[in-house]
């Protein structure tokens, strides 16, 4: 227990304050994101920065599905809307990344952040929606929400649960995958991969799907863990082996992206990062918060790069 305690000391990250400037702005720091710098320290690079293999236990397939991933999901389907259940982390975790999509797509769209519906009349798309615990808020805020998953099991959840409400009953669930929806040419405003880009097969190839569903101008919004120990010691070892808060073999920390990788897959998919910030989780008070330490959990906002015709 004591180790337990230590590593969520870890997981909390240093100490804030009121002042702290949670969102990364990296327009005015970054030029261009190919030339081999470190985005989030000034340390310099000894080689240029690779983009690690990832493995794939299952034969090549020309989407970025990973069978095993979907497997182990389809598996814990049923429990997506309990609180308490194996996507407990997730429900604690929600309404700060719904803070930061909101604060960041308000400002990027041109929104009142104030108005309980600031997302009318814009499209958002999210790419492996599991249950639809972020389709659900996105649609209460007024978006015209389209929910994928690869696991057909999690969309029948989706859907039962969303018809409950009317104002998620709009929400049109569809058991596909990103590569399958740039086939069929759908475009949307703001394009969502919370908690997914871990799990793929081909961060690469998965990230050129988001931005080829996502309009000249429109937004993408990535959130994922860091391969950095801490979060191998807290998002692995702590979450999943000593407080199971997740079942064992959630996450590979070989399939991790450092916020750097992730950065540079997107330029290279016409996807250029604004802003970065970090979660931090306080057992104390069993809450999370936005800040500006990225070691372990952290979200993307970034914008589709809009080429001259």
């Amino acid at each position: 227990m004591a180790l337990a305690l230590k590593l969520l000391k870890q997981l909390r990250g240093p100490s804030t304050t009121t002042s702290t400037i949670l969102y990364r702005n990296l327009r005015p720091r970054f030029s261009n994101l190919r030339s081999t710098i470190r985005l989030f320290s000034d340390a310099p690079l000894s080689e240029p920065l690779t983009i690690p293999p990832h493995q794939k236990p299952h034969s090549p397939s020309p989407s970025s599905l990973n069978q095993y991933e979907l497997a182990k999901f389809a598996a814990i389907a049923e429990t997506w809307w309990d609180s308490e259940g194996p996507f407990k982390p997730l429900h604690q975790l929600n309404p700060t990344r719904l803070a930061f999509i909101r604060s960041t797509l308000c400002r990027h769209f041109g929104r009142d952040p104030l108005s309980p519906r600031p997302f009318e009349g814009l499209k958002f798309v999210d790419v492996g929606c599991g249950g639809g615990i972020v389709s659900e808020p996105l649609a209460r805020l007024g978006a015209t929400v389209t929910g994928v998953d690869a696991v057909e099991k999690n969309i029948k959840i989706a859907r039962l649960h969303a018809d409950l409400d009317p104002l998620t009953s709009t929400i049109e669930y569809c058991c596909t995958t990103a590569e399958k929806l740039v086939e069929e040419q759908k475009n949307f405003d703001a394009v969502f991969a919370l908690e997914v880009i871990e799990h793929v097969a081909d961060p690469a190839e998965f990230c050129k799907s988001l931005a080829a569903l996502t309009v000249p101008g429109g937004a993408t919004v990535i959130s994922t863990i860091n391969r950095s120990m801490r979060a191998y010691a807290t998002a692995i070892v702590a979450a999943e082996y000593l407080l199971h808060w997740l079942p064992k073999g959630t996450h590979q920390w070989s399939s991790f992206l450092t916020p750097e990788e992730l950065a540079l897959i997107l330029e290279r998919a016409s996807i250029s990062v604004q802003e970065m910030a970090g979660f931090v989780y306080n057992p104390l008070t069993g809450r999370w918060s936005l800040s500006d330490d990225v070691n372990v959990n952290f979200i993307a906002y970034a914008t589709k790069i809009q080429t001259a015709n």
